[in-house]
């Protein structure tokens, strides 16, 4: 038996111990926006890491948001393990959805995304035993952005030899390039005055936020695969007044940093069409793309490891989601993602895992995580 199948046997002979522990961290809510749900998670997974790695973890706090980090050897890493422990679910889900198991498949708030991936990292690395240049960095805001941990995750990734991200995998697949991802906030300022008695003398935010919803949308291009897309918007505040002010907020994507750059000066120039209207065009959070490019040496490592390991061949896919793999692939440092539990429905009711994926992932995790940065 090859040293990869020794290392699959093991960690399917700890498939039970698995199952006990995302039970565990799926029973501990962690919503992005309750800082006192998320220390009382983040205790939880510091626990989990201890018991597997055999150290606690550094706990860096951070705008009140608590990030954990081990590292094993001098930096920079060898390789870093990213992953996040806040979830999209409010506090109280629980309660009417609790984490439950039906054959294979378990369900549950934030099972896929991504607390079945922390299962696969720590069990992971605690078969392959050798932690040397290894770094995990476990983060509280992913879900928001990562507005506080975007610093701590270069700073950690920066140098390393690789960087795999345990995000959850739809069909098993890994994720081999990410869009990358720019918000904006456009805020329209008119003049108020009575719809009724004179609303001649206003200047209407509202019809100023139609004509900029039409202008910031006809930006995107398909060919190119960049995505501008007018989200939320409010306008006005009575029914019979000219509305003074109009927000709306923008989303755009691309797999390409020259059409970000392209979008992002296109917005910043908006002028108003209404005369006495005011443009003003906020950036707000930020992730670079993740070409295929960063990801295509680790790739064809994984498919070599995957095709040993199980006698199948593994699959990529390009996707528009982001990740904190948008941000070490950013640093320059070689990244996968997709490399979490196989399940679905991520950031929607009936989110669920399938529970044989646990040690195959985890397999292929151990075996990247001891070879990279010693492929030569």
């Amino acid at each position: 038996m090859t040293a990869l199948r020794t290392l699959r046997a093991d960690l399917a002979a700890a498939a039970p111990q698995m199952y006990d522990d995302l039970a565990e961290l799926v029973g501990v809510e962690s919503p992005s926006s309750d800082v006192h749900a998320l220390a009382r998670c983040a205790d939880v997974v510091a626990a989990l890491g201890a018991r597997s790695l055999g150290a606690a973890p550094e706990r860096i706090v951070i705008g009140d948001r608590p990030h954990l980090r081990w590292r094993f050897g001098a930096a920079p890493a060898r390789v870093v393990l990213v992953g996040h422990y806040d979830t999209v679910w409010p506090l109280g889900t629980l309660a009417r959805w609790p984490f439950a198991i039906d054959g294979d498949r378990a369900t549950g708030p934030g099972v896929v995304d991504m607390k079945g991936g922390l299962v696969v990292l720590f069990h992971a690395l605690a078969a392959i035993g050798d932690l040397d240049g290894v770094t995990v960095l476990v983060n509280a805001d992913e879900e928001l952005g990562s507005p506080t941990s975007t610093a701590l995750i270069e700073d950690t990734a920066r140098g390393a030899a690789g960087a795999l991200v345990l995000e959850g995998s739809s069909h098993g697949r890994l994720k081999t390039a990410r869009k990358g991802i720019a918000h904006y906030s456009v805020r329209i300022t008119g003049r108020a005055s009575h719809a009724g008695n004179a609303p001649h003398r206003g200047v209407n935010a509202g019809v100023e936020l139609a004509h900029q919803v039409l202008r910031i949308a006809a930006l995107g291009d398909p060919g190119r695969g960049t995505t501008v897309t007018p989200t939320n918007s409010v306008a006005g505040t009575t029914s019979n007044t000219v509305p003074a002010a109009a927000r709306l907020s923008v989303d755009v994507r691309s797999f390409e940093q020259a059409e970000l750059q392209r979008v992002d000066a296109a917005l910043r120039g908006l002028t108003p069409v209404l005369p006495g209207a005011q443009v003003d065009v906020e950036p707000g959070p930020a992730r670079p793309a993740l070409p295929a490019s960063a990801s295509a040496e680790l790739f064809a490592l994984a498919q070599r490891l995957f095709e040993e390991l199980t006698g199948a061949p593994a699959v990529g896919e390009a996707v528009g989601g982001g990740s904190d793999g948008n941000l070490t692939a950013g640093v320059g440092v070689r990244t996968l993602d997709g490399l979490g539990a196989i399940g679905g429905n991520a950031h929607a009711e009936g989110e669920w895992i399938q529970l044989s994926s646990l040690p195959e992932r985890a397999a292929l995790v151990g075996a990247l995580a001891a070879r990279i940065g010693r492929e030569r």
